[in-house]
């Protein structure tokens, strides 16, 4: 797996066994412990899931909605440093109006990351605008949402490979996983410094 890149598992929205009773078993079969580098959370998750806490080196929560009184420990955004992106993470009931892009753009920009990963809405996506990344995995244990009650499992693997960002979707539909794929490249800002007057005149004219 080392050719993939550096591997992270973002899920979230498990609620488990209030709304779901556990990760189904085709997602199970593929999420080997040792495989990924890191594991990110949006929330609503068991955090004392010894088998969740297995599966990476390196684990990185947010409190959720629902969560108990665990979640009091976690905070309700943090930035993850990967390869040379930044990966901000909240759970998403922040986000007011809720799915509004401007206020996603807004806390994009207040946590100054390349990617911005949210969950709460039991839906999974990835959008790219404005030069960020976007990121929903959805809910991994296909758990109702407030909204509504036809959620199809789901979670995202990013596969971090120098300046760029290959984000795998899996979905769970009837006894099948669906996979697809889509990159995001991080954006080179340069700013060049002439003392060349002639160059600057010339600019001018």
């Amino acid at each position: 797996m080392a050719s993939f890149g550096e591997l992270v598992l973002v899920l979230g929205d498990m609620h488990i066994p209030s709304r779901a009773s556990k990760i189904p078993a085709p997602f199970k079969r593929m999420l080997v412990p040792g495989r990924m580098q890191h594991v990110i959370c949006t929330g609503n998750c068991p955090t004392n899931d010894a088998e969740l806490q297995s599966l990476a080196p390196n684990l990185h929560f947010v409190a959720g909605d629902w969560d108990n009184d665990t979640s009091a420990t976690y905070p309700e955004s943090r930035v993850v440093q990967v390869g040379p992106f930044r990966i901000g993470v909240i759970h998403g009931h922040q986000i007011v109006p809720w799915k509004s892009h401007a206020a996603l753009a807004a806390t994009r920009r207040k946590l100054n990351v390349d990617i911005l990963i949210t969950g709460h809405t039991h839906q999974n996506s990835v959008v790219i605008e404005d030069d960020c990344c976007y990121i929903n995995p959805g809910s991994i244990t296909g758990a109702t949402s407030t909204v509504t009650s036809d959620v199809v499992p789901s979670f995202v693997l990013l596969a971090v490979q120098e300046d760029k960002v290959v984000c795998y979707v899996y979905e769970l539909k009837g006894n099948d996983v669906e996979v697809s794929k889509t990159e995001f490249a991080k954006v080179k800002k340069e700013t060049v410094v002439s003392k060349d007057p002639a160059l600057l005149d010339s600019l001018l004219q």
